[in-house]
C-alpha cells in the first residue's frame, strides 16, 4: 500500500457523519491569478469539505484559459524604464501615474467575461458559494455576489487580511455576501458552511462579520497543525502548468514577527509562530507527489527558518521520501546565533534539493534596517548571499525605496550594497514602499509624519494606509537611479540552471 493509500484510507475510517441532511453541493471560486501553482488555502478548504462528504466544484481562472500573471523573469530594457517611470519621484511623473491608476487597475481586475459565465452555469447545481479572495478583487467579488443573491444562494466571502475589522467592514456590504470570514477555518468549515445554507445564526463562529455588522468573536490562530488536512488539489489545471510544482506550508506565522511594515504577520494565518512536525510534512510532501506525479515543491511559509529543525530536517529527509524532489522557500537573515542559515546548512540545504532561496534584503542602509526592526546586519545579509550563491542557489531578494526617514545617504548605501553584492543575486524585486493599515510603521505614521511621508487616510477596502510624499532631492534621485541600474543589471542574467522550472514562481 503506498503513502497516499494509506492517508486515503485513514481520511475515510475518521471521516464523521454530517450533520447535514445531505450533501451539499459546494462551489469553490479561487480567484488567484498570480501563480502557475495551485492556492494552498483552496486545497485545504476543498479537503476540509470532501471530508466530510460534501460535493465541491472549484472554478479556477487558469483552467478556463486566463493567464495566470508573470512575476519576475529575464529582464529588457523596457522593464528598467518602466521600473524607473513606476518608482520616479518628479512631480509631474507622479501626478501622471496618478492619473492612470484608476483605469489601470480596472483593467486588471476586472470581471473576466469567461468566468463569470462558468459561475453562471456552476450557479445552477450550487447549494453555497465560498470565494477566496485578495483585496485587489472587490469588482468580481460584487458580480459574483450579484449573481448569487439572484438565486438566493449564500456566499462565503474569506481571504488573508479579513480579520481586520475595519477591512471585513469595507466588504461586508457587497450584494449576496453573507458573511465576511477572517479566521484559520481549516476544520471549522463544514460546520459553517452548513449552518450557513440552513439559515442558522453564524455569529458563534469566530472570525465572522456579518453584513449588518454582526461580529462573533476575533478567531484565535489555529493550533494542533497537524490535524489541518493534506490539501486537495485534484481540481486544479495541473495540464496547464508549465511545470508540476506542489505548494506546502510547514508553519503558520514567523518567529520574528517584529519587522514594522509586515503585513503578513497581522493576517488571519500569520498571527504567532506556530509549526507542524517534521514528519507530518514528510507524510504530505510524499503523497503529493505520488497524488500528481510531482516533485517539485514551493514552500510558502512566511519564513522557512522560523524553526531551524524544519529547515535542516527537510534538506536531510526530503529526497529520502520523494525521489530527485527539488525545492525554494523563503527565509529571514535575523541576528538569531543558530537561525538555520549558516554556511553548513546552505550547502546541506542545495544538497537536499533546494534550488531557490528567497529573502527580504529591503535596504543597504544598517540606520534603516534598524528602524525597521528587521533584526539583521548589513554584514551578515552580504555573507548570507555569498555563502547561498557558493552553496550552488538561485538567490531572490524583495527590497523597496521610501521608507520613512530614508534619505539620500540610505540610497547611496543600498546602491554601494548592490553593487558590491550583484554577483550573488539573481532576482530582486524593487517596489515603491506602500504602508499596510494595522502595522507599527502606519500606527506611527498616524501620530506623527515621519520623513518623507505623511498619512492622509484610509484604504480600507486594500486594507491600505494612503500617504502624501515629499519632494525628494537631486542627490537622493541620483543615488536611486544608481540603485536600479545594478537592480537591472542583476535581472537581465538569466536564472542558474538549475532553478529555472522555478522561474518566475516567487
Amino acid at each position: 500500500m503506498t503513502v497516499l493509500q494509506s492517508v486515503e484510507a485513514v481520511d475515510q475510517a475518521l471521516r464523521p457523519a454530517t450533520a447535514h441532511s445531505k450533501s451539499l453541493r459546494v462551489l469553490v471560486v479561487d480567484l488567484n491569478k498570480m501563480t502557475t501553482f495551485p492556492t494552498l488555502a483552496v486545497g485545504i478548504l476543498v479537503a476540509s469539505l470532501r471530508a466530510r462528504g460534501h460535493g465541491v466544484d472549484v472554478i479556477c481562472p487558469l483552467a478556463l484559459g486566463v493567464p495566470a500573471a508573470e512575476r519576475e523573469r529575464q529582464e529588457t530594457l523596457y522593464d528598467h524604464l518602466h521600473r524607473r517611470i513606476r518608482l520616479s519621484d518628479f512631480p509631474g511623473i507622479s501626478a501622471m501615474r496618478a492619473a492612470a491608476r484608476a483605469p489601470r487597475e480596472w483593467l486588471e481586475h476586472r470581471p473576466r467575461a469567461v468566468v463569470m459565465r462558468a459561475i453562471d452555469a456552476a450557479l445552477e447545481e450550487a447549494d453555497i458559494v465560498l470565494l477566496s479572495a485578495y483585496l485587489d478583487h472587490f469588482a468580481v467579488v460584487k458580480g459574483i455576489g450579484a449573481k448569487a443573491a439572484a438565486r438566493g444562494i449564500p456566499v462565503l466571502l474569506g481571504g488573508p487580511m479579513f480579520n481586520l475589522g475595519d477591512v471585513a467592514a469595507a466588504w461586508r456590504h457587497l450584494p449576496g455576501i453573507t458573511a465576511v470570514v477572517g479566521a484559520e477555518i481549516d476544520r471549522d468549515l463544514p460546520d459553517l458552511v452548513e449552518a450557513a445554507v440552513v439559515g442558522a445564526p453564524l455569529t458563534g463562529f469566530p472570525g465572522v462579520c456579518l453584513p449588518d455588522g454582526t461580529r462573533g468573536t476575533a478567531a484565535r490562530p489555529l493550533r494542533d497543525l497537524d490535524a489541518t488536512p493534506i490539501p486537495d488539489y485534484g481540481d486544479f489545471p495541473w495540464d496547464r502548468y508549465p511545470v508540476r510544482i506542489v505548494p506546502v506550508l510547514t508553519g503558520r506565522g514567523c518567529q520574528w514577527d517584529k519587522c514594522t511594515f509586515c503585513s503578513d504577520v497581522i493576517s488571519a494565518s500569520g498571527r504567532t509562530f506556530r509549526t507542524r512536525s517534521l514528519e507530518n510534512v514528510l507524510i504530505e510532501l510524499q503523497t503529493q507527489a505520488e497524488r500528481h506525479n510531482a516533485k517539485d515543491f514551493i514552500f510558502l511559509d512566511l519564513k522557512l527558518n522560523s524553526f531551524p529543525a524544519m529547515f535542516r530536517g527537510l534538506s536531510r529527509e526530503l529526497r529520502k521520501r520523494v525521489r530527485g524532489a527539488e525545492w525554494i522557500g523563503t527565509v529571514h537573515v535575523d541576528g538569531r546565533k543558530d537561525n538555520g542559515l549558516s554556511r553548513r546548512d546552505l550547502f546541506e540545504a542545495a544538497t537536499g534539493g533546494m534550488r531557490r532561496i528567497s529573502f527580504g534584503l529591503e535596504s543597504g542602509s544598517q540606520r534603516l534596517l534598524d528602524a525597521m526592526q528587521k533584526g539583521c546586519t548589513v554584514e551578515r545579509n552580504a555573507a548570507f548571499l555569498k555563502d547561498a550563491h557558493e552553496a550552488g542557489l538561485s538567490v531572490r531578494c524583495t527590497m523597496f525605496k521610501g521608507y520613512p526617514g530614508e534619505t539620500a545617504e540610505d540610497m547611496a548605501a543600498t546602491a554601494d550594497f548592490l553593487d558590491a553584492n550583484a554577483a550573488y543575486i539573481d532576482r530582486i524585486r524593487f517596489n515603491d514602499f506602500a504602508v499596510p493599515v494595522g502595522t507599527p510603521i502606519a500606527e506611527a505614521l498616524a501620530d506623527k509624519a515621519q520623513g518623507r511621508l505623511h498619512l492622509t487616510g484610509t484604504d480600507d477596502r486594500r486594507a491600505r494606509a494612503l500617504y502624501g510624499k515629499r519632494g525628494a532631492g537631486r542627490a537622493y534621485r541620483r543615488e536611486k537611479a544608481r540603485a536600479l541600474a545594478v537592480v537591472y543589471e542583476i535581472n537581465r542574467k538569466p536564472l542558474r540552471e538549475t532553478a529555472r522550472q522555478f522561474d518566475g514562481t516567487m
